[in-house]
């Protein structure tokens, strides 16, 4: 595309130390100087954030005197520095001489060095390559090296391209910036022998596309030109960059002979500072655009830089300026002056700073030292001046807490002040992102504390469902397959969508599965690869799918082939089975596929079907991910291809390899979305907000510790340009300190959660806070000293700082304090006064519309306050659904073993005649069900479950030789007393000749002796007792218990009557109100003669003795919630009458022990 004629074009540098003048000059720009209507405009930008803040101003609105935007933000392209520069070099050079992408780029150079490094480890100089490489039976290794490496290379390519110059020359030598060259040391001459090997290996022309090979050529070829090649660009803007490779530079500085090229560079002085930071010496020429600050001598002393540079710019500019330096090598500010208004290339502003951070923030502009800046401000009154806040917390949830009460504060102070006024940054989204979405994804959006937030600069990996799915099904050949991950897998809508399932069948298919005693492995054989003894199928899937397969075949059927039905499964539901046994199969194709190591090409047809075999999209999103997989896989085979490399690798490589790619940084995330922005510290976040907030300032995790690898060779060799991680944190802060335009806020985990020590702050938040202390003071302040011996500075950094409790219901926050507060109601009942209430009010008598049961009457005395609350109020404490488990049965817990041994008991009882026969095969029955541990440990549980249960079945059956006749039918029993109807039915009685009825009822429990007998598994029979004989039925009740037998003969009439009365009468109260009594605590109140005594052993009972025992109010949600401690029993002064009205007549009753002489209780 011919390039636009009225453009003049040039090498353009505008400095400003507000980013935003330089955006409206870039704005204005554009307006003023529009490229022809196809023309695009090319603006590179370093992060999203500035690309959407840019196209933002460019939509807004043209006002008159040249202000405003375009009204559209149209027609341009965004790009990285880095791709924009290699499409550069094909424009110029020619798209059949370059292509799309360099052979000795990072992605084709890393998987070129997996296939080159197992052959050249033998050669000379390679021995430290070897020594590592040992032991790498899996390739992580080699493939770890080859990523490492071919970064590396990558960096080389574009910092030290006169470094591989002389290694392809066969020089073991390195040149520094001065021209000084000195040998390599032995040790690390394998670097130079592995790039010639790569050079061999690409060949000349694979050479001569290297970044720096390129790079030469297209200087030497656009210098020559005379006329534009096709697709230059008209006009390249360069905006909100805070460093750029001397490389890339120079390819701008060559484009500028043929098209306009503008750079807006963020400067934080006005004043030539380029000499008050370390390696000063290394600049590469004399030339200052800036000129030097009035005062400052023209060589400075180092000992006495001091007392002419600002300390901040000194420590943290030292990227900044190496960029500036730069950029001045090819600056000639006289060639393009005239064509700016006013000749204005500088636009350093004038401001009247009022608060402690702009002050700050001009001291920087002015290059003030701290001498000036003593003399210069006034002393800071914080109740005024808010602009500057340091938070210590504990945690970094606690950082996001106090972060949300803060924000509040300062919306409810300043109604101007919105969401998106405010930026939050962090040194790793990731680890800050959970935090977030708990503290600020709490509150509904109807919530008037509801503040609106958007994360930026997430990682989709480990976020996204699906993708999360995909790298599940990638650990195929680790996976134990357990429960869990497989329901995990179910709750991916694109996974279910394949496998036709619906989410509203979840809860039947978990219940299924629950039910058939699945609980991992895929079957015998993989859990034989894990290590495991064979023929351990139980409790695996295709163990549990063939008893659903089974049960629905023949229902509640004897086992087939040792296989015992599990007979849930019938109806419509029954169709869920096919895609249950189509998701298993197709697990275990995967996991026999990807078990294997394979070439890079059976590799993509592997990952290929493993896609399409489990997803099929729900969503557009869905859709994007898959496709965004597809191009990785497709991506990945054809650098394979590109490269040569055809040797098999393991999962672990290419599983890494192939994910690897969904979080590369790319323009397209969401920012400035009218949110409160949270996002990782990135170059040129230099945004302006009114708010800049920055969370985990921590020590070591800011600035960020990138451990320098062994053999990179540029970390003992600085020049101007080079990037460092820590040098990168030092100017985004400093670029952070001036974009806040209202307030800077700063916290840190600065206590630990543990024992509350002190733990330091970042170092460079150090350097801030020393700064400030020594440059201002507090307004008002003791001196020269405090009672803490703080001077005025100290007393100020004191006054900006708050400390945070550890949690954020702390009574700090509830009291009148100017410091302390906080916005979340919900704790505040915490510290209100308690109010005395008196008695509990009682609801309304209870209109009873079907007649009173025995289960009730049985639940009401078992349980009384979870009866009401049931019953009466209609709410239940049900304990939230436990996760089913992911391991087979080993130790059975106390329900789990009564659920059982009740099981093998009742199939005894059934055939008297062959109770050991009984026992034995209801005990396969259960092993079959998967509800037993598996082999020998299974084994010994029947036999254990078992060894008590003849005896009792002997004495049950003992008991019916004097009641030998079953009643086939139940007795109906009706009573009724003040309103209060109860009706019900007795079942399972036995006769005798004489006409007396037996109820007699097995448990396999112990009931205990009569010191500690277990009154309240007696409850039962005792209701069906007492009706009975209110009733005139000559009822005898017989609990068969696994230690002994006790027998209750009939009670008198009108001893039932009595008691039966009360009882409901107790029911009816009962229903108005929660009675303050609890069964087992009953007991043990009544089980002792001394009140004192008696006191102690129901406490201990009711609240535990807090190492063994939990106590009875931890059994029961209900209880635990209306009377959480035994002395809220006792304060009604009514658990004493409870205890004996409900309970003393069971304790009273004259229970006969038929293993012992005892009688009575």
């Amino acid at each position: 595309m011919p390039v636009t004629s009225n453009l003049n074009p040039g090498f353009m540098v505008v400095h400003g130390n507000r980013l935003d003048e330089l955006r409206s000059l870039v704005v204005s720009w554009m307006r003023r100087y529009p490229l022809t209507p196809l023309e695009n405009e090319v603006a590179l930008v370093q992060s999203n954030g500035i690309a959407q803040w840019l196209k933002l101003a460019l939509a807004e609105d043209a006002q008159d005197d040249d202000q405003g935007g375009c009204g559209i933000a149209a027609a341009i392209d965004v790009q990285l520095p880095g791709s924009f520069m290699w499409q550069l070099y094909r424009a110029v050079l020619g798209k059949e001489e370059i292509p799309e992408t360099s052979l000795l780029d990072k992605a084709p150079l890393t998987w070129r060095l997996m296939r080159l490094l197992p052959a050249l480890i033998e050669h000379p100089h390679f021995e430290p390559l070897q020594r590592f490489l040992t032991a790498d039976t899996d390739l992580r290794k080699r493939y770890q090296l080859s990523e490492r490496l071919a970064d590396l290379f990558d960096q080389y390519q574009v910092y030290r391209a006169d470094w591989l110059e002389d290694w392809a020359a066969g020089r073991h030598q390195l040149r520094n910036v001065r021209g000084e060259v000195k040998p390599l040391k032995p040790e690390n001459c394998w670097q130079a022998e592995l790039w010639r090997a790569l050079l061999h290996d690409v060949g000349a022309e694979g050479m001569a596309q290297s970044r720096a090979g390129v790079h030469q050529r297209y200087i030497e070829r656009i210098n020559t030109l005379t006329e534009a090649p096709a697709g230059l660009p008209a006009r390249v803007i360069v905006f909100g960059i805070s460093s750029l490779p001397a490389q890339a530079l120079e390819a701008l500085a060559g484009l500028a002979r043929f098209s306009q090229v503008l750079l807006c560079v963020h400067n934080p002085c006005r004043h030539h500072w380029a000499d008050i930071v370390a390696d000063k010496d290394l600049l590469r020429h004399e030339y200052k655009r800036q000129s030097r600050k009035t005062g400052m001598p023209v060589v400075l002393n180092p000992d006495a830089l001091h007392q002419h540079a600002h300390p901040l710019l000194a420590a943290w500019g030292k990227q900044g300026r190496d960029y500036i330096n730069l950029l001045d090598s090819h600056d000639d500010p006289n060639s393009y002056r005239s064509i700016f208004r006013d000749g204005r290339i500088d636009l350093f502003s004038e401001s009247d700073p009022q608060t402690l951070l702009n002050q700050l923030q001009d001291d920087i502009l002015e290059l003030r030292p701290l001498s000036e800046t003593r003399e210069l401000w006034p002393a800071v009154d914080i109740k005024k001046d808010r602009s500057i806040r340091f938070h210590v917390a504990h945690s970094a949830q606690r950082e996001v807490e106090v972060l949300h009460d803060q924000l509040l504060a300062r919306f409810s102070a300043n109604p101007d002040l919105r969401p998106r006024d405010v930026i939050v940054m962090v040194p790793d989204i990731d680890s800050y992102a959970p935090h977030i979405r708990a503290v600020f994804g709490q509150l509904d959006r109807d919530d008037r504390r509801f503040i609106p937030f958007t994360l930026a600069d997430q990682g989709q990996r480990g976020r996204d469902p699906l993708l999360i799915a995909v790298e599940h099904l990638l650990k195929i050949p680790d996976s134990r397959f357990p429960v869990s991950e497989i329901l995990d897998l179910l709750d991916v809508p694109a996974l279910r969508a394949r496998f036709g399932i619906d989410e509203r069948d979840l809860p039947t298919l978990h219940r299924w599965i629950e039910g058939a005693g699945v609980r991992w492995g895929l079957n015998a054989r993989q859990r034989e690869g894990l290590g495991l003894p064979e023929a351990l199928e139980q409790n695996s899937w295709h163990f549990g799918l063939r008893r659903m397969l089974l049960g629905y075949a023949v229902g509640a059927g004897i086992a087939y082939d040792d296989i015992e039905p599990y007979d849930e499964i019938g109806g419509l539901d029954a169709a869920l089975i096919g895609p249950l046994v189509s998701l298993i199969d197709a697990l275990q194709v995967a996991h026999a596929e990807l078990s294997q190591p394979a070439t890079p090409p059976v590799w993509g047809s592997r990952l290929q079907a493993l896609m399409q075999l489990f997803f099929s999209a729900e969503s557009e999103h869905d859709d994007y991910l898959l496709g965004q997989l597809e191009t990785l896989r497709e991506t990945w085979l054809e650098t394979c291809e590109t490269v040569g490399l055809l040797e098999e690798l393991p999962l672990t490589v290419v599983r890494e390899a192939w994910l690897a790619g969904l979080d590369q940084g790319r323009l397209s995330q969401r920012f400035l979305a009218g949110s409160v922005n949270f996002c990782t510290l990135m170059p040129m976040r230099a945004i302006p907000f009114k708010v800049v907030c920055l969370l985990g300032m921590n020590d070591g995790d800011y600035p960020r510790a990138q451990p320098p690898l062994d053999f990179d060779l540029m970390g003992s060799d600085y020049r101007p340009g080079d990037r460092s991680r820590r040098e990168d944190d030092r100017y985004l802060l400093l670029e952070a300190l001036l974009s806040a335009r209202d307030q800077l806020y700063i916290s840190w985990i600065g206590r630990s959660i543990r024992d509350n020590s002190e733990r330091p702050a970042s170092v460079l938040i150090g350097q801030l806070r020393d700064h400030l202390a020594s440059g201002w003071k507090l307004a008002h302040a003791f001196e020269p000293e405090d009672d803490k011996k703080r001077d005025p500075g100290q007393q100020l950094l004191h006054k900006l700082t708050l400390e945070h409790p550890l949690q954020p219901f702390s009574a700090k926050y509830f009291q009148e304090s100017l410091e302390f507060f906080s916005f979340a109601r919900e704790w505040q009942v915490l510290h209100e006064a308690a109010v005395q209430t008196g008695e509990i009010k009682a609801l309304e008598k209870h209109e009873q519309e079907e007649p009173l049961s025995l289960m009730q009457l049985q639940d009401f005395l078992r349980n009384p306050v979870k009866h009401f609350f049931s019953q009466r109020l209609k709410i239940f404490f049900e304990v939230a659904e436990a996760p089913l488990a992911d391991e087979e049965p080993f130790v059975l817990d106390a329900l789990e073993r009564y659920g059982l041994s009740d099981s093998l008991l009742q199939a005894a009882l059934i055939d008297p005649e062959n109770t050991h026969d009984s026992l034995k095969a209801q005990a396969v029955r259960l092993q079959a069900s998967g509800l037993l541990p598996m082999a020998g440990f299974g084994t010994l549980l029947q036999d254990e479950l078992i060894e008590p249960l003849p005896d009792l079945v002997q004495r049950y059956h003992d008991l019916l030789f004097k009641w030998p006749e079953r009643l086939h039918s139940a007795l109906p029993v009706t009573y009724s007393h003040q309103g209060v109807e109860l009706d019900g039915w007795l079942d399972g009685l036995y006769q005798n000749a004489q006409g007396q009825l037996l109820a007699v009822t097995a448990i396999p429990n112990a009931i205990g002796g009569k010191k500690s007998r277990k009154w309240h598994r007696l409850t039962k029979p005792w209701v069906n007792h007492l009706v009975a004989c209110a009733c005139d039925l000559p009822l005898t009740t017989a609990l068969v218990a696994s230690d002994e037998t006790l027998l209750l003969p009939p009670l008198d009439k009108a001893s039932a009557t009595g008691t039966l009365n009360d009882l409901l009468l107790a029911w009816q109260h009962g229903m108005q109100r929660p009675l303050p009594v609890a069964v087992k605590t009953a007991f043990a109140w009544l089980g002792q003669p001394d009140e004192e005594k008696a006191e102690a052993a129901a406490r201990k009972t009711y609240d535990g003795d807090g190492q063994n025992i939990a106590g009875e109010h931890a059994e029961s949600t209900a209880l635990a919630r209306q009377f959480p401690d035994f002395d809220a029993l006792l304060d009604s002064e009514e658990f004493v009458g409870w205890c004996e009205s409900l309970y003393k007549p069971i304790f009273d009753a004259p229970w006969q022990s038929l293993s012992s002489e005892e009688a009575g209780a």
